[in-house]
């Protein structure tokens, strides 16, 4: 049976819901007694119809889409409601009989793909174990299913991907590849969790074209679990928005974006970043950090001997320079070079070229001046987690730049983290806690609270709000609005959401391949954008309204070239050329 045949359950009558979740309540165990995390939910899903669920982190987004799915950690539970997949009620089935319709009546896809692929497993291996688990077929024929998912998906070079393992793959096609793994048995309901919070603007808009495509082709009935707006006004004929487990509103998607009836609708969707925001005065402060021609190469080594026979070339002769007060964005796509810059601003990573910070190069610095200096440039990491240690509550992690740098003693400390905490929308309160003991937004924020600490000159924000939902997200850009206005701070805003830069940025520059393609004041590169790179990824931005009609994009032609080259070889070199008031464009 073909992977993009409708799915078995086409026969029945158009009105007759495919999922019907009833009074569901969802509640965790705790010392006290059963505490609920979503109550009282109940909708009802009809075959190729796209249900929304969206709401800020904690509201129970996420738990609701574990309890349909029979996944809930053990500490929680079903405790009165129902969820019922045609006939066949869920909430009841042991757990021999779930795992035969998880996958192949229902499946899900997960916000982090690498998290839910087997690193140790080749791409087509995990997706043919996926169908020979529901379907008793060969493992030839298994095969060509797993290589026709891949095609349908849209996946370049399908045969060659089916022999790589996941991290050879980019984010957007380790996505890919899960959408090909959940839509392989042609399941009646899909759970989207996030399916594209951190993916790049164009990888984001191939996955939600190629799910709509899908959707069409095989009737599939999608649940999208998210908070970005744009993307459900784009992708949901319906939506649900929920508060703390609970649903406060629900409504046709054109309804609820036309005329929210609760507050907590309104002020989320007034918290969305919209494209053409009012234009902002130019900041004409000192240059605070100044690059020129800027080369980061990785070297590559390969053959018996481990010789060194190719670089990557990460960055490639470039040269910016921001001023205090300013926020200057940096955007494009996955390995266009972007956090490899502010690592070599930071002194991360070995680069070629001048790379000055208020005044001093990193050259001239020896390790003690370096360490010195990084008092005036902090950074703020992508995953927060990661940048977090485990073992040392938040207080300490908030603090830990004052004590490295040997300012004030312990109880003054304190009080500066717990400043910080209310600046960054935390409670004091929680000062004491451990970085697993927040969400993913929250933890974000404590970073943001630690980079601040030192009061820096600049702050260099990697995708600083990817992960925050959009109010916590349009807090802290007003956060860092107010201290910018306080403390002449300046940011080298790194991101790809080109709504949250064409907000927040005073100048903006475009990368593409390790290399700036445009560049200029926000105005000139979003009201007047020259490069086709840069009009596209202004282009696949998702519009938080339904009535727009998003224009064609067409893609760059061709393969993406490889960053890697031999020894002695390199990229060509992009000539930027003045249109007019400083706006530099490469020749297309």
């Amino acid at each position: 049976m073909s992977v993009l045949e409708p799915i078995s359950g086409a026969a029945q009558a158009p009105d007759t819901p495919v999922l019907t979740v009833k009074n569901l309540t969802v509640s965790v165990a705790t010392e006290t007694g059963q505490r609920p995390l979503v109550s009282n939910l109940s909708f009802a899903l009809r075959k190729g119809e796209t249900l929304a669920i969206a709401g800020e982190s904690g509201s129970g987004k996420s738990i609701t889409s574990l309890a349909i799915m029979g996944l809930l950690p053990p500490n929680v539970s079903v405790t009165d409601g129902s969820v019922t997949l045609g006939q066949t009620s869920l909430t009841k089935l042991p757990e021999h009989q779930m795992r035969a319709l998880r996958g192949d009546r229902i499946a899900m896809i997960f916000q982090e793909p690498m998290t839910s692929l087997n690193p140790v497993m080749s791409i087509g291996a995990q997706l043919t174990e996926a169908i020979r688990a529901h379907d008793p077929v060969s493992r030839s024929e298994a095969r060509a299913r797993a290589l026709e998912a891949l095609r349908a998906v849209r996946l370049s070079q399908p045969e060659r991907r089916l022999d790589q393992f996941p991290h050879e793959l980019s984010g957007g096609m380790r996505q890919r590849v899960m959408i090909a793994m959940a839509l392989a048995l042609r399941p009646e309901v899909l759970i989207a969790d996030e399916p594209t919070t951190a993916l790049d603007v164009t990888v984001q808009r191939e996955v939600l074209d190629l799910l709509r495509d899908l959707q069409r082709d095989l009737g599939t009935a999608i649940i999208l679990i998210t908070h970005d707006m744009g993307v459900v006004a784009e992708m949901a004929d319906r939506v649900i928005v929920m508060q703390n487990g609970a649903q406060v509103e629900t409504a046709a998607t054109r309804t609820l974006f036309g005329h929210p009836q609760q507050p907590y609708t309104q002020a989320l969707l007034a918290a969305v970043p919209r494209m053409g925001s009012a234009p902002r005065p130019e900041p004409l402060g000192d240059i605070v950090a100044q690059l020129s021609n800027v080369t980061v190469r990785f070297p590559m080594r390969t053959g018996l001997f481990n010789r060194h026979s190719h670089n990557v070339h990460a960055v490639e002769d470039v040269s910016l320079s921001i001023r205090k007060g300013e926020t200057f964005a940096l955007v494009g796509e996955s390995g266009c070079g972007k956090s490899t810059i502010a690592k070599a601003i930071v002194g991360l990573v070995p680069h070629e070229g001048r790379i000055e910070i208020a005044g001093q190069a990193l050259s001239d610095l020896d390790t003690l001046g370096k360490k010195a200096l990084r008092r005036h440039v902090q950074m703020v990491f992508q995953d927060p987690m990661a940048a977090l240690d485990p073992r040392m509550r938040v207080a300490d992690l908030v603090s830990e730049p004052l004590l490295i740098h040997n300012i004030g003693d312990t109880a003054s400390r304190r009080v500066k983290a717990a400043d910080l905490f209310s600046r960054v929308g935390l409670s004091p309160d929680q000062l004491d806690r451990y970085p697993h003991e927040f969400s993913g937004g929250q933890r974000q924020r404590i970073c943001i609270a630690r980079a601040l600490a030192l009061n820096p000159q600049l702050v260099i924000a990697d995708e600083s709000v990817s992960a925050l939902d959009v109010s916590v997200q349009a807090r802290v850009l007003d956060l860092l609005r107010a201290l910018q206005k306080e403390f002449g701070v300046a940011y080298l805003f790194i991101s790809h959401d080109m709504a949250v830069v064409e907000n927040i940025s005073d100048r903006v520059a475009v990368m593409y391949l390790g290399q700036i393609v445009e560049t200029g004041t926000r105005a000139q590169v979003f009201t007047n954008p020259q490069h086709p790179y840069t009009q596209r990824l202004i282009e696949a931005v998702p519009v938080p309204d339904p009535t727009h009609i998003r224009p064609f994009t067409a893609r760059l032609a061709g393969e993406v070239p490889s960053p890697v080259h031999p020894i002695g070889q390199g990229p060509v070199k992009q000539t930027l050329i003045d249109i007019g008031e400083g706006h530099l464009v490469a020749k297309a």
